[in-house]
């Protein structure tokens, strides 16, 4: 009677290989996952300050972006990771009032990802009906969004950078940690 399979050393050099390869093969997956939530956030937002600048553009008034957890109101505190709505702004305050439309509600970002804001991006991204990005009380609005995963040791992180016009552009930035 002839009898084949695979012998205990055969078996143990493919496990052997295996775990190279898994040893291998599962950190980089892990990070391009990440990249990949990196880049689907920031994808999110620029299309956000897309439709934005081009609503404020064919409504002739204010439309404003701005943090939102639930879509129902702006964010008095917390970052972007938490969602953001965008709205007409009929009375250029930057807070969504009863009768003001909003055109986009967007969800939360994944456990583990932050976007924050620098000092005028902190907290609303307003556009006015020429289509630049200004604050209520008539400044500039130039500024940018820094995107990443909080818990990344060597941090390769994403900016969305709004320029003087209110155009928003990506670029890709390494930094010391995560800001918070």
């Amino acid at each position: 009677m002839n009898q084949s399979g695979a012998t205990l050393l055969e078996l143990m050099l493919v496990l052997a290989i295996s775990a190279i390869l898994l040893t291998i093969g599962i950190p980089s997956f892990v990070s391009a996952s990440a990249n990949s939530n990196v880049t689907s956030a920031t994808n999110a937002m620029v299309a956000s300050l897309h439709l934005a600048r081009s609503e404020a553009i064919k409504r002739g008034s204010r439309t404003v972006v701005c943090p939102s957890p639930g879509g129902a109101a702006c964010a008095v505190s917390g970052g972007w990771e938490q969602g953001w709505i965008v709205f007409n702004d009929a009375n250029n305050n930057a807070a969504l009032d009863s009768g003001e439309a909003v055109i986009l509600t967007q969800g939360s970002m994944l456990p583990g990802y932050r976007m924050t804001g620098q000092l005028s991006a902190s907290s609303y991204i307003s556009y006015t009906p020429s289509g630049a990005a200004k604050k209520t009380s008539g400044a500039f609005q130039a500024g940018h969004l820094t995107v990443c995963e909080a818990l990344d040791s060597t941090v390769s992180a994403r900016q969305i950078i709004i320029s003087k016009t209110g155009r928003p552009r990506t670029a890709r930035v390494t930094l010391a940690a995560c800001p918070s």
